[in-house]
């Protein structure tokens, strides 16, 4: 029987735990046609639990969403109104790993920096003008940013921080989203870092973001509400 060196071993144990990474960095594919999400089920899993096939109707694949309709963002501090349609809302998209939002934006409205942990997102204007980008990971933080019009689509890579803003004073602009995960999260950076609960120590946020604890405190006091519904 062939023998392996110590070094051939730590090869390939590396490049069996890449490849097993690849395989869980997105939601796993599904085993059969659908798993419609049972929201009834108090079992505990990663996900959600299947319905009985027998009991699926065609209306666990539907949902009257009226993405047609425009969202207020009069209510929101950042002027911009998401209207996510994930796996909670639409139980067919269970083990599917899409999901889908209607993102309105007022003039000047913008969805502030933030990242989505378990998904690819692609974004396609529909109305408007649009300018957008993300940043990479540590150490480069390099920014790659554009303006999108009307039937232009960005990608924003799987994980990291991306924005997009509205820069007309006059006109609102709307945009849908479709991103590679049947739930994938969002996390806004102000909202994370100055309105989390309890409070990060203003030890901690005064020398991350080199400012005196008085604005620390000052940030942490708004209200920091969220853009998604």
């Amino acid at each position: 029987m062939a023998s392996f060196s110590p070094s051939c071993f730590i090869l390939f144990a590396a490049i069996c735990a890449l490849i097993s990474w690849q395989a869980v960095a997105s939601d796993p594919s599904p085993l059969q046609d659908f798993c419609v999400a049972d929201n009834s089920s108090c079992v505990l899993v990663n996900g959600f639990v299947c319905k009985d096939p027998k009991v699926v109707t065609a209306d666990d694949f539907f949902l009257a969403a009226k993405l047609d309709m425009p969202r207020d963002t009069k209510m929101s501090k950042v002027g911009s109104n998401v209207t996510l349609i994930n796996v909670m809302k639409l139980p067919g998209l269970n083990t599917l790993g899409i999901s889908l939002a209607r993102i309105d934006y007022a003039p000047l409205g913008e969805n502030p920096p933030h990242t989505h942990p378990c998904a690819t997102e692609i974004l396609t204007v529909l109305e408007g003008t649009l300018y957008v980008g993300f940043v990479t990971s540590n150490t480069d933080n390099k920014l790659f940013s554009k303006v999108l019009n009307k039937g232009d689509v960005f990608v924003f890579p799987h994980g990291l921080i991306h924005f997009q803003l509205n820069p007309n004073p006059y006109k609102p602009a709307v945009a849908i989203a479709a991103l590679s995960s049947q739930n994938p999260g969002a996390i806004t950076i102000a909202n994370a870092v100055f309105g989390s609960k309890p409070m990060i120590s203003n030890d901690v946020l005064s020398k991350a973001f080199r400012v005196d604890k008085k604005t620390v405190d000052w940030l942490q006091a708004q209200f920091w509400a969220d853009n998604h519904n």
